[in-house]
């Protein structure tokens, strides 16, 4: 028996589902939003304290328009809510290796999308990039190109910022509850829960490592979740002032595993990678890790690049990242039902371009049509893709 309607519901409330349900809500919608836990909250792709953002991004221009704009909404966030959510810490980009060796042309591709998008940078040799930033162990023809506009943004304070605001604007919210079934019904789709039947006018999928397990069988190998190890590194006494002011950073290494990190927002530093390769069922899945792992990530990727870390002293998290076969976003209709979008998967670069793609997916639902060409990413798309490196994004 249906027990609740709504005109638009939203299911998975993390970085794309918390931003499209604030901006239905901003424009007078009636809207639901759901979720099988209560976010922000630590189970899926939405935390970790910390998350890069900056306008090169390596993985295509086309979302350039798309990070512009979400600076801009993280910015006028701020000044609604008097949050801290956007640290507008600068960004590098290093590369790593030798000619041929499959890293250097990283901060080529970033500075081409800078050049071509009129971005403020500039790229500075091994030796100022080592006078800037001590911690930071550049090696003689390794390259750094340093953008001012990026920085960090706090994923958790983002999600519960922009749920409080769709609250505010009229949003309801169904937590703890988990969408076992999406069934289009001609005029209207159908959400059976673990508690009951919602029947709702429109959907928005927005469920990260969830959305192949609601989409059906199409899905399984086309929105893959992964597991990744977020680490927390203790600092050396001598170098917490260096590491306090650091910008965010992203190391393409040809010859060790490429990284990215950020400053000592609480007295550590989070560094990790972004591996995808160990797909998981997010269901049932190893969410611990230990201190081996730490170690094992340190003397591959770190030791000898980055210094006045502490590999004595760390934590971690287990994080899920969703990624598609290109490493690209998926915004398109369902195949299997016009009157629900699909917004999915973050491919773990995601969440800088989330406030705009909310406010994207507002006006696909409500006009029929975005402001911001959203057209590379529909499902169609794959094949005509180029191969771009998402994986340290």
């Amino acid at each position: 028996m249906v027990r609740k309607s709504v005109d638009i519901a939203v299911l998975g409330l993390g970085a794309m589902g918390s931003a499209a349900l604030f901006q239905l809500a901003a424009r007078g919608a009636e809207v639901l939003g759901i979720d099988q836990f209560s976010p922000p909250h630590q189970l899926g792709s939405s935390h970790g304290e910390t998350r890069i953002t900056r306008l090169a991004v390596a993985e295509g221009r086309e979302l350039v328009p798309l990070v512009r704009r979400s600076h801009e909404i993280w910015k006028e966030l701020e000044a609604r809510t008097g949050e801290s959510l956007f640290g507008q810490v600068g960004f590098l980009a290093v590369s790593g290796g030798g000619p041929g060796q499959g890293a250097g042309d990283y901060v080529d591709r970033v500075t081409a999308v800078a050049q071509g998008e009129g971005i403020d940078h500039e790229v500075v040799d091994a030796v100022e990039a080592r006078r800037r930033y001590p911690w930071l162990n550049a090696a003689e023809g390794e390259r750094v190109y340093v953008e001012p506009e990026g920085g960090y943004l706090r994923p958790e304070h983002c999600v519960s910022a922009q749920l409080r605001l769709a609250v505010a604007a009229g949003a309801r919210l169904s937590l703890d509850t988990r969408v076992q079934a999406i069934v289009p019904e001609g005029d209207h789709v159908e959400l059976r829960t673990d508690h009951d039947t919602i029947r709702a006018g429109r959907v928005v999928v927005s469920a990260g490592a969830w959305a192949s397990k609601l989409l059906g069988p199409d899905f399984t190998s086309l929105l893959r979740p992964t597991r990744e190890i977020l680490h927390w590194y203790g600092l050396e006494s001598a170098a917490a002032r260096a590491w306090k002011d650091a910008p965010v950073f992203i190391w393409a290494s040809g010859l060790r595993q490429g990284f990215y990190g950020f400053p000592a927002i609480d007295g550590s530093v989070k560094v990790a990678h972004g591996e995808k390769s160990v797909f998981v069922d997010p269901d049932h899945f190893d969410r611990s890790s230990d201190e081996a792992e730490s170690r094992e990530f340190y003397a591959k990727a770190i030791e000898g690049r980055l210094d006045g870390l502490n590999v004595d002293v760390s934590r971690r998290a287990t994080c899920l990242y969703t990624v598609s076969p290109d490493g690209g976003f998926v915004i398109d209709r369902w195949p299997r039902g016009e009157r629900v979008l699909v917004v999915s998967p973050c491919s773990g670069h995601g969440f800088k371009h989330s406030a705009a793609i909310g406010e994207a997916v507002s006006q696909l639902v409500l006009d029929g049509s975005s402001r911001i060409d959203l057209s590379s990413f529909r499902l169609g798309s794959f094949d005509r893709r180029d191969g771009r490196d998402a994986k340290l994004g």
